[in-house]
């Protein structure tokens, strides 16, 4: 479900959407917004994640680095295979 500019959940088509800011405008529906543990949970995971990076060595980072991106350019442009496309030996 997509999400509004604070993270609220927002119907994905233009008509529901449009239904919804016209509850919330009319007072019918209350936005639900983020409250202050979930900013609290992400700060903390932020600090968590440099932490680690400042723990491990330039070539760790580097090696994880190789890692994510040969995984992202695999995905990315994975060839689809078609049932007769194989040549039998």
């Amino acid at each position: 479900m997509p999400k509004g500019p604070q993270g609220q959940k927002r119907p994905a088509d233009v008509i529901g959407n449009a239904a919804h800011v016209m509850r919330i405008a009319t007072r019918q529906l209350e936005e639900l917004m983020p409250g202050p543990a979930a900013e609290a949970s992400r700060k903390g995971a932020l600090k968590e994640v440099l932490t680690r990076a400042d723990k491990l060595s330039s070539e760790k980072r580097k090696a994880i680095a190789k890692q994510g991106a040969n995984a992202r350019w695999k995905k990315k442009h994975a060839v689809a295979e078609w049932p007769g496309s194989r040549i039998a030996d």
